[in-house]
């Protein structure tokens, strides 16, 4: 798998290490029960702090998208829908890069997804 990193961007590195996780998963080249490249082998890759890379591991596993196992490391979950679930999560994440830019306050912009909610219509999830 590969890993890219802007260390200049203000989207912290933690999170830009989980997007690339996340982007493989969603496009199909990281696939359940593939085993991630250690913390320390991607951090001396990416010269960052093997903290750093925990920090992403951490939050993809908060999103239900990797296990982490002592003495196993970090495995793509095989979760139903977990393919879904980063594309998802990707482009919350993109949505709320652009609100930042576009000068949004975080108040602001839930209330813009909550009016959104609101007003949308009840469907059914696509089907795979």
């Amino acid at each position: 798998m590969l890993f890219r990193v802007l260390p200049g961007s203000p989207v912290p590195l933690g999170e830009q290490i989980a997007a690339c996780v996340r982007g493989a998963i969603a496009d199909g080249t990281a696939v359940p029960g593939e085993r991630l490249p250690s913390a320390r082998e991607v951090a001396e890759s990416l010269s960052v702090n093997v903290h750093t890379v925990l920090r992403g591991y951490q939050r993809l596993r908060d999103e239900g998208l990797i296990e982490l196992r002592r003495g196993r490391g970090a495995v793509i979950t095989a979760a139903r829908g977990a393919a879904d679930r980063a594309r998802l999560t990707e482009a919350v994440h993109g949505v709320i890069a652009q609100a930042r830019e576009l000068g949004f306050t975080d108040g602001e912009f839930l209330e813009l997804v909550r009016s959104g909610l609101d007003g949308a219509p009840v469907t059914a999830p696509p089907s795979s």
